[in-house]
């Protein structure tokens, strides 16, 4: 069954190094149901903070956002993650994406076909995790009778981290869910859900939103806004679609200088819909829309990164 009503975390990539565990601990104790750990390209490995975090905390569950499904063997992922699952039972999620595809190019392991690689990645290092001797003759994945000799009692979650309308569909096929990046309306969330087919009823949706709460709801969206500078970028246009001002959304962009004229011109109205903005009680009413469209997970984004905003967005779960 779906889980539903999560609030999670993310730990910022560039969170000094001494301070992870502590914002680890403070997000258990202030009480999120999850913290998230992020892989990118240059920044922190996903597995190692995963398996530190986990190692430091005792009760919340640590979602890994994303894997790129290129840059590693099937087997030896899988190796990985059934040792933490093992170690940690029923406390790790996984997310696994095509990644972005410029870091993808820089190190090489961009695919022909993302989908296709996404697709037997993950089938196989679910086979895997489930205690199956898997044999695989793919495009991108070749196994020739790999099992593991202890695979975890409880299969973690294997969510595609995907936003195209092609990669949603595919994912609804393969994936026991999704994990959206960074903006999430409950307009994204219904196309989405769409896109899913048959699959969205059981889909566990992890829905990643940029996040400032203050007192004083105008200092909270002038916090937030240069997060929202790159969503006029082409990437996000999956995202502003559904939205009923995407078209003065695109004009707006368009005649900005750059990304950061952009993001200041952006109406009060559009960032409060594009984040977890605002007072404490403005933060809780945009986390419940979002578990009321169908997130199952709402993961806040710090836009501030400091261990204060542990505390500080705590504000924003459910009373």
């Amino acid at each position: 069954m779906t889980r539903s009503g999560d609030t999670a975390l993310l730990l910022p990539r560039d969170l000094p190094a001494g301070d992870v565990l502590d914002y680890a601990r403070r997000a258990e104790a202030v009480g999120f149901d999850e913290l998230w750990v992020v892989e990118d390209l240059g920044y922190r490995g996903g597995i190692a903070q995963a398996s530190a975090v986990l190692a430091a905390t005792s009760r919340i569950r640590v979602g890994i956002g994303i894997l790129p499904a290129a840059a590693r063997n099937s087997a030896f992922a899988a190796m990985e993650l059934g040792t933490l699952a093992a170690l940690f039972p029923g406390r790790l999620v996984v997310g696994l994406g095509h990644g972005m595809p410029g870091w993808m190019r820089q190190a090489g392991v961009w695919p022909a076909s993302p989908i296709t690689m996404l697709r037997e990645q993950t089938e196989a290092i679910r086979g895997l995790l489930a205690g199956e001797t898997v044999d695989v003759d793919g495009r991108y994945v070749q196994l020739d009778g790999v099992r593991l000799e202890h695979p975890p009692t409880i299969v973690p979650p294997l969510l595609a981290g995907v936003r195209g309308p092609k990669s949603l569909a595919a994912a609804g096929e393969f994936a026991d869910g999704v994990v959206l990046a960074e903006p999430v309306t409950p307009e994204y969330l219904a196309a989405v859900r769409e896109r899913l087919g048959a699959g969205a009823a059981e889909a566990r949706i992890v829905a990643f939103q940029l996040a400032v709460v203050d007192e004083d709801a105008a200092a909270a969206r002038s916090a937030v806004r240069p997060g929202l500078a790159w969503i006029g970028d082409p990437d996000w246009a999956p995202h502003i679609d559904p939205l009923d001002f995407a078209d003065e959304f695109r004009a707006l962009r368009a005649g900005a200088a750059d990304r950061e004229a952009f993001a200041a011109a952006l109406p009060d109205a559009w960032v409060d819909r594009l984040a977890v903005v605002g007072t404490p009680e403005d933060a809780r009413a945009s986390v419940a829309r979002l578990h009321a469209a169908g997130a199952s997970a709402v993961v806040l984004i710090p836009a501030r990164s400091a261990i204060e905003e542990v505390e500080r967005l705590g504000a924003a779960l459910p009373r």
